[in-house]
């Protein structure tokens, strides 16, 4: 017989794919959710999946209150109707934000949180409010941590880089040596099949990472080869870049400290925990996963 899932937050890009993911092994009911005060919800099916939420505002003009109702009051609300029914697993998709938004070293689990953002906040505030309440007998809860996710039709910065390459700019940052954490989508939706498929995995926090990280100039040259297109990158000294971007911060550049700092940075996540949870390897590495993306971008 088949598990009954319900997945909110559907309609997203993380909730598309794992629809196409999942909907042939289970029956699958999309549930639009969103924050109203005094709601209560009807949980009938077997494991909940809870994407929906508010993502991270890049360009900060979101009201501060939406990601505290969206993040942490409205999972509080879904995870209090879960305890009282007669669903299995509940599956929380947080984000590494939750604990912080820079990496020194490789970040783990065992990490203290202490995010900056009101977006990270607001999805610790959730994670503690899971972790707090008493677990039934026979029920397991699983707080996701994903890093930065790609795939098809993923449109982010990695399709900002795509379109630098792909004009034959060249990318003047090289002289960085940054290493930086990806997640395919792929692997994404392996690791939660894993997590409905094995009732033996242990509830509680897990980060997913693909194994390998990269450095932004290893990115340059995979949309290189994905375009079939020799890659250029200037390797500009330093302080002259960080020299510019100072200025930036004054002249409205397109290049300013912040900006800088994103392009980068060093953000390395563990996976380790998580693999050694599932006892398999993640299906596709970290190249495979960003090529893929790249391919889509074509079209």
């Amino acid at each position: 017989m088949k598990n009954k899932i319900i997945i909110t937050g559907a309609s997203g890009f993380v909730g598309s794919n794992l629809q196409d993911y999942l909907k042939k092994l289970y029956e699958l009911k999309l549930m639009s959710v969103r924050f109203v005060k005094y709601q209560t919800f009807e949980i009938q099916e077997d494991i909940v999946i809870h994407l929906a939420g508010k993502a991270h505002d890049l360009k900060k003009v979101s009201n501060e209150k939406d990601y505290y109702e969206a993040n942490f009051e409205l999972t509080k609300q879904l995870f209090d109707t879960f305890l009282l029914s007669k669903a299995s697993t509940f599956i929380f998709m947080s984000t590494v934000k939750a604990v912080t938004d820079s990496v020194l070293g490789i970040l783990t689990e065992d990490m203290l949180p202490n995010p900056k953002t009101h977006y990270g906040i607001a999805k610790q505030q959730a994670e503690q409010y899971i972790l707090s309440q008493e677990l039934p007998i026979g029920k397991r809860i699983y707080i996701l941590r994903p890093c930065m996710i790609h795939g098809p039709g993923n449109k982010g910065n990695l399709s900002l880089l795509y379109q630098l390459v792909s004009k034959g700019l060249p990318w003047p940052l090289g002289n960085f040596k940054n290493q930086r954490s990806f997640l395919s989508i792929e692997n994404l939706c392996f690791v939660i099949n894993e997590l409905i498929e094995n009732t033996s995995i242990p509830s509680g926090i897990y980060q997913i990472a693909d194994d390998q990280p990269l450095s932004t100039n290893e990115l340059i040259q995979l949309l290189g080869v994905s375009l079939d297109k020799k890659s250029v990158i200037w390797n500009i000294p330093s302080t002259w870049i960080n020299g510019i971007s100072r200025l930036g911060n004054y002249l409205h550049l397109p290049l300013n400290s912040e900006r800088l700092h994103k392009l980068t940075e060093n953000y390395v996540v563990s996976n380790s925990k998580i693999l050694a949870a599932i006892g398999k390897s993640l299906p596709i590495s970290s190249k495979e996963g960003l090529l893929k993306t790249f391919q889509s971008f074509k079209h």
